[in-house]
């Protein structure tokens, strides 16, 4: 009975940190427009760079001279997001874990852009590129109004405008 106690207890303790993890991968901080705890925050922020950055490769090799153009930017301009968020990382201002490899999703995304080619690739490049920029949009916007991390909300909070412009630029891609 004692270890089923205690299990329970640990259970109850550790419940709120992996509500909010989950929450922040099901989409429901989003919807709430509460801001992801910073590790989460971290490890989003730098797969999303990643996705960028492999995808805007691919389209530089594959498209039109438009869209080669915005695949030039998106990859200078998240190579700068990345290499910031690795210094604060690296400098000790913000306790979290890089990842070094993509989410399944957005893995599963890229591999199926890495099969398309000519219109069909374009099309698939530049909704990608509105959902992503989208997505990143919201995140940043949640932790740079209410991180707990402050010197991460502040860079968060600066990035952002960047990023809005990188989604009215995919918008108009898009058109």
């Amino acid at each position: 009975m004692k270890p089923f106690l205690i299990a329970g207890l640990a259970m109850l303790i550790a419940s709120p940190v992996l509500a909010q993890t989950a929450a922040e991968k099901t989409g429901v901080n989003s919807a709430l427009g509460v801001a992801p705890k910073t590790e989460d925050f971290v490890a989003e922020a730098a797969t999303s760079d990643m996705f960028e950055i492999d995808s805007s490769k691919l389209a530089i090799a594959r498209s039109d001279a438009a869209t080669k153009a915005f695949a030039e930017q998106m990859v200078k301009d998240h190579q700068k997001t990345s290499q910031e968020l690795k210094a604060l990382v690296s400098g000790g201002k913000v306790q979290a874990k890089i990842p070094q490899t993509m989410t399944s999703a957005q893995k599963e995304m890229l591999d199926k852009l890495s099969s398309l080619q000519g219109e069909d690739f374009t099309k698939q490049y530049h909704a990608d590129q509105e959902e992503a920029h989208e997505d990143a949009v919201d995140l940043f916007k949640r932790y740079g109004d209410e991180g707990d991390n402050p010197d991460l909300k502040a860079w968060a909070a600066k990035t952002r405008p960047a990023l809005e412009h990188h989604l009215q630029m995919a918008k108009d891609l898009n058109k």
